[in-house]
């Protein structure tokens, strides 16, 4: 019977070169030898020492040897502290730099090294998934409200080490956050419930894969609230912003004060946006909420100061829950997910009134 895929590899890897035993015996072995010996990535040895569900036990048992061979082992505390790499789109915009807070706060105690890398960039995202994901040094990895590619998450699959998101939609991951699309649905329910019927939509970048489970969670919660009251989407009322910061809601809104017509009220997904709406609308001389009613998303720290109604999301308790959540799990090596929806609240400010 001719031998098995796995039988060809354990003998490849059982008929190794001299010349590589002895080099890895002149130095301390690293992952590498190991997976070199073992005939498999250094990611698959990094889960089967970690003892992960997703290795196969016979690729376990092959890695297993190959490490005692090499007397190898995963260093751990104290040889050194735990990584824990974390994921951001936007590290210096306000959710990201909150959610930073939350994670340092939770970490305060911890012996965790963090590493940030910046996936919001084009460059940095690919020498993340080309060059650290395939070096297998996190032992842990924070994802903020970001999404990936059926490519780039099959590569964080791959790592086999504990995985937390903050905020956004990662099915079979431990999450932390709140439900997006209800609490759109809240903002727009309490425009309808002021009496407006024309409700414009300032949104993310539809395009931008790295927001997109976010954006269409949003979206739903604007059109469910809509039809659920029986009022059409307006789609020359639905401006994709260039960006999420107080520069693209500036734009949305000169591009929707193009329109032969004008709504009555918007709803914008971030409170950044809604601010630059806010600007815009009151250069030309639009009075809020007289003429139009705003509101945003998150409770923005500057929310309070321009007065705006929005959505309040905790963004530091989502971060430390997570945080709470990856530390468990690091200690008990369990893979099980965990999907945490925290409360949020509409808080109403003076940005919004009735339909005139």
């Amino acid at each position: 019977m001719p031998a098995s895929k796995d039988q060809r590899t354990a003998a490849t890897a059982a008929t190794a070169s001299d010349d590589e035993r002895r080099a890895a015996g002149m130095r301390s072995a690293n992952i590498r030898d190991v997976a070199r010996r073992a005939g498999v990535s250094a990611s698959t040895v990094s889960r089967s020492l970690r003892k992960s569900s997703s290795v196969a036990a016979g690729t376990r048992a092959r890695v297993l040897r190959a490490a005692s061979e090499l007397a190898y082992s995963l260093p751990q505390a104290p040889d050194r502290p735990a990584l824990v790499g974390i994921l951001a789109r936007f590290p210096a915009q306000w959710f990201f730099a909150e959610a930073l807070t939350g994670i340092e706060q939770a970490l305060a105690a911890s012996d965790v090294r963090l590493v940030l890398h910046n996936v919001g960039d084009p460059t940095s995202r690919r020498i993340f998934f080309e060059h650290v994901v395939p070096l297998g040094q996190l032992d842990a990895l924070v994802i903020l409200s970001s999404s990936f590619d059926d490519r780039e998450r099959a590569a964080l699959d791959r790592l086999g080490i504990p995985i937390t998101v903050i905020g956004g939609h990662a099915p079979g991951l431990t999450r932390a956050g709140i439900d997006d699309q209800t609490a759109a649905q809240a903002a727009t329910r309490h425009l309808i419930g002021l009496g407006h019927r024309d409700i414009g939509l300032i949104s993310f970048d539809p395009d931008d894969l790295v927001g997109v489970e976010t954006t269409a969670a949003r979206r739903r919660g604007f059109e469910s609230a809509l039809s659920e009251a029986g009022v059409p989407v307006a789609a020359e009322w639905v401006i994709a912003a260039a960006g999420s910061r107080m520069a693209g809601g500036v734009k949305a809104t000169e591009k929707l004060l193009s329109q032969p017509r004008l709504p009555t009220a918007l709803f914008a997904m971030s409170d950044e946006l809604a601010i630059g709406a806010l600007q815009t609308l009151r250069r030309a001389g639009i009075s809020v909420p007289g003429q139009i009613s705003v509101v945003g998303f998150d409770d923005h720290e500057m929310a309070e100061f321009v007065n705006l109604t929005t959505i309040s999301q905790p963004v530091r308790l989502q971060a430390r829950t997570a945080t709470h959540l990856l530390l468990e799990r690091l200690a008990s090596g369990t893979d099980d997910p965990v999907n945490t929806n925290l409360p949020f609240r509409l808080v109403v400010r003076g940005t919004t009134g009735p339909v005139s």
